[in-house]
């Protein structure tokens, strides 16, 4: 009992504050931003309505400047619920086709990364030359690499999910490079003279030493890199001219000024980041657990 109350009082009840607290501002700023266009459609018909009746009308727009949460949460249910997951229309379909790129770039990005952080550990050659161009690859916006990406590979016939890949694979693997040369070189020095002075292999002291003690720092970059992947893969969607996709959803409702439909997929996509980074953690702890037993 006195665990349940001090989960709730410590975890449950600050949540639930702030995520009052914002729906309230939210519905300030729905009346705020949605109340000029029912004054101008008001002003048109002759009419002057109160600031009381012109209230409910900015929750139920069509098209509203700022959805309401309600009108958020109708459109959820709607698009995932009330759809069938194969319906070009629903929600799950699109995020599983934003989710695969993310995925694979997220792979490949973190395979690269830890691969890149072993040589750079292993050679100061390549650390003091490398490394540089691995931070200022970093300096070009994402947004100004996709349509290159997008253009090149299309050029040579890759199209689909690959380029999209290769995008969240780009964002994702500088974090995991970084965490990981942090975490390669965090090794205790007392054990990585130890093991010199058994005459250990490079391969054994790497695996007995350096990559036990860079675990929290790789996870830790890992879950940064998981949502950088999916913001890379929804990237990667907006110059295709996609059709399917979270990042299609998005262009589709900018297009016809559907803000209902945006803020949705912003929503779904929100959903499927915290996933992926709670699947991330999840395995950080069976792995580490498994480590302290050892």
């Amino acid at each position: 009992m006195r665990a349940a109350t001090s989960l709730l009082r410590e975890r449950i009840l600050p949540v639930l504050v702030v995520v009052a607290a914002i729906l309230v501002v939210w519905h300030v700023f729905v009346v705020v931003m949605n109340a000029p266009f029912e004054r101008d459609q008001a002003a048109r018909a002759g009419m002057s309505p109160s600031f009381a009746e012109i209230v409910p009308r900015t929750f139920s727009q069509t098209r509203p400047v700022l959805p309401a949460p309600h009108q958020i949460a109708a459109e959820l249910w709607d698009t995932t619920v009330n759809k069938a997951i194969t319906s070009k229309r629903s929600l799950i379909y699109h995020a599983s086709v934003t989710l695969s790129a993310a995925l694979a770039g997220f792979v490949i990005g973190s395979l690269l990364g830890i691969g890149l952080a072993i040589a750079l550990i292993h050679s100061r050659v390549l650390d003091s030359s490398l490394m540089p161009w691995v931070i200022a690859s970093q300096t070009v916006p994402i947004i100004a690499i996709a349509p290159m990406v997008i253009v090149v590979l299309n050029a040579v016939g890759i199209t689909g999910l690959l380029p999209k890949a290769m995008i969240s694979a780009y964002l994702s693997f500088f974090p995991v490079a970084v965490g990981a040369v942090t975490g390669l070189r965090s090794a205790d020095r007392l054990l990585l003279d130890m093991m010199r002075t058994y005459s250990a292999s490079k391969a054994q002291i790497f695996w007995k030493v350096r990559w036990p003690s860079s675990l929290p720092y790789v996870f830790a970059s890992l879950k940064i890199a998981v949502a950088a992947a999916l913001v890379g893969a929804i990237v990667g969607e907006l110059p295709t001219g996609a059709v399917a996709g979270l990042g299609a959803r998005l262009l589709s409702g900018s297009y016809y000024g559907q803000t209902v439909q945006i803020w949705s997929a912003l929503v779904m996509a929100a959903v499927v980041g915290a996933g992926l980074v709670a699947l991330v953690g999840l395995v950080q702890s069976v792995v580490l657990r498994r480590m302290e037993g050892r």
